[in-house]
């Protein structure tokens, strides 16, 4: 594993296949620590929004832009896993066939095994590996799942929503709770019939009141409740507001791409408002806390696993489904064998 590690960061891209490989399944916790130190320096762009709006077209887009400035580009496709077969198609990288045999680009398919909010669980693991082989964008496109898909905003820096018209009436634009993660708003195929009303319709949404103008507390049935916000405030600094940016990710005309030009200068624009004071502090502080907070949840259910018999759990069951006890109740009892095992140990 170290052998392969030092390859990783020599540029070796056979052994950031293998190294990625074993990261998915949960092979490399060595390897990752090894390579931490040498992470941090990547600009991470995470690219989310409903299927059909042309997410991988704009992905390839970009990446063709960010190779013409002579950056080296890596790409993380999620695609969603089947719950009756359990498999992927793992299908993105077909729109981005322009990249074949270019060794600035590196194109990585990830399925998402289970998990909910767009991304695998080993995606933020993905994105360091990366990062530590030098790459200096990371593009990270999601399943594209609807309006709750909003893990990317706590592995990016810079979060792209793309829109596309034709998906929804103005009311759905609004009540749509993934734009409310956006630093960007991409309106994709701008060239449609109604692009101008999608615009109007995001407008009119960001000035009901954008996440990072409010405060980070509301009520909801009179319970205070504390409202996760990736844009951050900092007093006296000016407060990002997600521009709505239009764009034509494939097109017939000889200058190909429309607005893309435009869109990376925006997202270069977002990279210095983070540079502003300790604001990339706080996001990345904020991003780690989520997720020490996951990693903490994760571990403890296979602890708690392997330490309670499984008959507890089916006895348990039995009596819930016999209104003996309820569901708190029989959570409690496991959380108390769990502590007495764990004190036997």
């Amino acid at each position: 594993m170290i052998e392969l590690v030092q390859a990783v960061l020599q540029g070796s891209r056979r052994a950031l296949a293998r190294l990625l490989t074993a990261v998915e399944n949960g092979q490399a916790d060595p390897a990752l620590a090894a390579l931490f130190p040498h992470t941090g320096r990547a600009q991470v762009i995470g690219i989310t929004g409903a299927p059909g709006t042309g997410k991988s077209s704009l992905v390839n887009a970009i990446t063709k832009a960010y190779r013409a400035q002579g950056l080296q580009v890596a790409i993380i496709a999620v695609d969603p896993t089947s719950p009756f077969t359990g498999g992927a198609i793992l299908g993105d990288r077909i729109r981005m066939r322009d990249h074949a045999g270019d060794s600035g680009v590196f194109i990585r398919s990830m399925a998402t095994r289970g998990s909910l909010g767009g991304l695998a669980r080993a995606t933020r693991d993905v994105i360091r590996v990366m990062d530590a082989a030098g790459f200096e964008v990371i593009l990270v496109e999601t399943v594209g799942a609807g309006q709750s898909e909003v893990d990317i905003a706590r592995a990016a820096q810079t979060t792209l929503v793309i829109e596309a018209p034709g998906l929804g009436d103005d009311v759905q634009a609004i009540k749509a709770g993934i734009l409310e993660i956006a630093d960007v708003l991409v309106v994709n195929k701008a060239d449609r019939p109604g692009a101008t009303n999608t615009v109007r319709a995001l407008k009119a949404m960001l000035d009901l009141g954008h996440p990072a103008s409010r405060s980070a507390t509301t009520r909801h049935h009179g319970r205070v409740m504390t409202v996760e916000r990736h844009t951050l405030d900092h007093g006296d600094e000016s407060v990002w507001i997600p521009p709505v940016i239009e764009t034509i990710a494939t097109s017939d005309s000889p200058e190909g791409s429309k607005g893309i030009t435009e869109l990376l200068e925006t997202i270069q624009a977002h990279q210095a408002f983070l540079a502003t004071g300790d604001t990339r502090r706080k996001q990345e502080r904020q991003r780690l806390e989520i997720e020490l907070y996951d990693r903490l949840q994760h571990e403890f259910m296979e602890r708690l696993r392997r330490t309670i018999p499984r008959t507890m759990f089916e006895d348990l069951l039995q009596r819930i489904q016999a209104r003996e006890i309820d569901p708190q109740a029989a959570v409690t009892l496991l959380l108390d064998a769990q502590l007495s095992a764990s004190e036997g140990l």
